[in-house]
């Protein structure tokens, strides 16, 4: 799942109980925790996740800059990527973990293999064979 070319994109992601998401993200996911900074009552002020040469911040929801979960905000505006070799046993993990499954598995007429879902508190994850970039680097594909 790795890429030789650094990510300098850096997600951030507000959960309610941002403990619960971060041990969801690495057990489910494969995402590695690089750092966790604790709050205050449990609360989780920052933290990194590795996926690859992704990073993903996670933290605890906080109204007062208005960064709330889709679950709090009763919705999702946005889908997060993740490219990898094997989707069939990622969605077997997501899956088994109760998330729900928002589109099938399913073989993209672009090449692409993979599958939608959502976790515990609404943030969108499409998992699947897709790499931004093998359009430009000679791997193929239409224009």
């Amino acid at each position: 799942m790795s890429s030789s070319t650094p990510s300098n994109l850096y997600p951030s992601l507000s959960y309610d109980d941002a403990p619960a998401a971060i041990e969801a993200l690495c057990t489910v996911l494969g995402f590695e925790k690089r750092l966790v900074v604790p709050g205050p009552d449990g609360t989780v002020r920052h933290s990194e996740l590795t996926l690859g040469p992704g990073v993903v911040m996670v933290s605890t929801s906080r109204a007062e800059e208005k960064r709330l979960s889709p679950k709090s905000a009763g919705g999702n505006t946005a889908v997060f990527s993740i490219q990898c070799d094997d989707p069939d046993a990622v969605y077997e993990r997501v899956k088994a973990a109760g998330w729900t499954i928002v589109r099938e598995m399913y073989e993209e007429d672009y090449g692409s293999r993979g599958f939608l879902a959502s976790d515990a508190e609404g943030h969108s994850w499409y998992v699947g064979t897709y790499r931004p970039g093998r359009w430009w680097d000679g791997a193929g594909g239409a224009e």
